[in-house]
């Protein structure tokens, strides 16, 4: 069945060609689900390895304890470890005074006694910015030892360790400490922070400084001034590594690596499920949709996945209702070649038969008449040809062509007004003796048109193809109605569809025969016609036309009050705009 505004082309190429279906294998779509899934966790494992609020509160928690022990350490020196200078008079005579100092010989004890229950390197420096005592450098009288932190050996199996090391690799990419500045001791060169303590304020600063492998490290300074009732008598350094804070951030990365862990499991599993319920119900389709092209037979069918109830299932039944419609299509062409091969073997064989007698007559009487057969059977090959190329073009434009509105009231007015105008034109040359056999012809049936007064009748279809379907119908009517008779052509709306009647005044259609005359090549004409003048597929073309429109066409007889059959009438329902 053909329906109007499909696609005109076909598919090209045949089995083996340029374009294959992928069958086997991994699955693509698989693929695509799985990678965006694992792609969206990734992400979302980036932003929280970040942790950059995480370490910036860790950074400022250590940094206030650091000035805490700082404050302590400045305040206690600030006690006990200065001297006490008395000042000579002043020339005018002013009393004397007295001033303090750091005493180095006191400072260096009690820095290395403070500095032993942490982990802080502490110095101080006196107001003038010499550095009097390293917590970190031991003075005796054998000369001077510096300590040193060594680099924390290799520790774990070898899992644990290659583990560590892409986890430094993966840290190194992410951008936390780029903007921090570097920390260098040079000789000479004071402290920042120093130099602030030493006009009275505190300072604090985080740098970035190379580790034993090469890779930054955090360090944190805090400086707070040595003070004797508000004068400032020196500084106080304090310097710590950021490795507990390291420390913490990676325990905390180490926590999301495993959860990053299981949630990637549980990804890929309802990947490989999702995939499996969308990717493998396609692949069965698009496997039976390929044994259906290369079979030779019917054996072949689409799995039945309605059941679903979503978009797969629902491809499932229009490939199946698809693969229907084929084999129904297949099967009419099939029926169609066959009626056109019988069709066109009766002439041929009558053909074949005047020709063979042909030869052998002598008279010329039997001789002519054999030759107005042939004739006949050659006019009866050329109709017969020219209606079946045009029930071909007519599927093949009904598959192709867009609907557009056509107004039935006005198309209907149009074929009556042309039957009035030819009827009128005929008994004009009756009348004036130009007709036929001396001027003597019946009359033709008259077409009369009932449409509804003011209501416009508009509905989606091909106007040329609308045409001809009431034009075969206005035909048959005709062609069965006695001379003089009448063909009423009636259009009423019906709901939401137009249903068109017309109406004949011949004998009627024969018992159970009314959906076999709407069979190609059926003939049941009036009697007396001459044999071959119509190719029986009028009124299979008015079912074609009406099917592609989504309409409906029927036959019935009309009755009489006293049950004698009155004509036919060909009911037509097309749906409204």
């Amino acid at each position: 069945m053909s329906t109007l505004g499909g696609a005109g082309g076909g598919a090209r190429g045949g089995a083996g060609g340029g374009r294959r279906r992928r069958l086997g294998g991994v699955s693509p779509l698989t693929l695509r689900i799985l990678a965006v899934n694992v792609l969206a966790l990734l992400v979302l494992l980036a932003g929280l390895l970040y942790l950059g609020r995480y370490q910036d509160r860790l950074i400022q928690a250590e940094t206030e304890a650091l000035a805490t022990e700082a404050r302590i350490f400045a305040s206690a020196l600030g006690e006990g470890a200065v001297n006490r200078i008395l000042t000579a008079p002043s020339p005018t005579g002013d009393e004397s005074g007295e001033r303090f100092e750091l005493a180095p010989e006191l400072a260096r004890p009690m820095i290395r006694r403070l500095a032993e229950a942490t982990s802080t390197r502490t110095r101080l420096f006196d107001i003038d910015g010499h550095m009097l005592s390293d917590s970190r450098v031991l003075v005796g009288s054998q000369g001077r030892i510096e300590i040193r932190e060594l680099p924390t050996p290799p520790s774990g199996d070898p899992v644990s360790r290659a583990i560590n090391d892409l986890y430094t690799r993966l840290i190194d990419v992410v951008p936390s400490r780029e903007g921090l500045p570097v920390y260098r001791e040079e000789p000479g060169q004071p402290n920042p922070d120093v130099e602030r303590a030493l006009v009275g304020e505190a300072a604090a600063t985080v740098w970035r400084v190379d580790g034993a492998g090469g890779d930054p490290e955090l360090l944190l300074t805090v400086a707070v001034p040595v003070q004797r009732y508000r004068e400032v008598l020196g500084a106080v350094l304090l310097t710590r590594g950021g490795g507990e804070i390291d420390r913490a951030i990676r325990s905390v990365r180490f926590d999301i690596l495993r959860v990053f862990g299981v949630a990637l499991l549980v990804t890929i599993g309802l990947s490989f499920y999702l995939a499996g319920t969308i990717a493998r119900p396609i692949r069965r389709l698009a496997q039976a949709a390929d044994r259906l092209r290369t079979s030779h037979g019917r054996h072949a069918e689409i799995p039945d996945l309605t059941r679903r109830g979503d978009e797969i299932g629902e491809l499932s039944g229009v490939l199946r209702e698809m693969t229907d419609a084929l084999w129904t299509r297949m099967d009419a062409i099939e029926r169609f070649a066959a009626d056109v091969a019988h069709e066109i073997k009766n002439p041929l064989t009558s053909l074949r038969s005047a020709v063979e007698t042909a030869e052998r007559v002598r008279d010329p009487r039997h001789r002519d008449r054999l030759m107005a057969i042939i004739a006949d059977d050659v006019q009866r090959l050329d109709r017969l040809i020219s209606d079946i190329s045009n029930a071909s073009r007519l599927d093949a434009e009904l598959s192709r062509a867009e609907p557009e509105p056509v107004d039935i009231g006005l198309l209907l007015t149009m074929l009556a007004e042309l039957r009035q105008t030819v009827a009128a034109t005929l008994d004009e040359r009756v009348a004036a003796g130009d007709g036929e056999d001396g001027g003597i012809r019946p009359r033709p049936p008259r077409v009369v048109l009932d449409l509804p007064a003011g209501e416009r009748l508009v509905v989606p279809g091909l106007e040329g193809r609308l045409t001809q379907l009431f034009q075969n119908l206005i035909d048959n009517a005709v062609s069965f109605s006695p001379p003089g008779g009448t063909v009423r052509l009636t259009a009423r709306r019906s709901g939401r569809s137009v249903k068109v009647v017309v109406s004949d005044q011949g004998p009627g259609i024969p018992d159970g025969k009314e959906e076999a005359i709407f069979d190609r090549f059926y003939t049941e004409r009036p009697a007396g016609e001459k044999f071959g003048t119509h190719s029986g597929l009028g009124l299979s073309i008015v079912k074609q036309i009406v099917s592609a429109h989504n309409g409906s066409v029927f036959a019935k007889n009309r009755h009489v009050s006293d049950g004698t059959i009155e004509g036919a009438d060909f009911v037509v329902t097309l749906p409204l705009l």
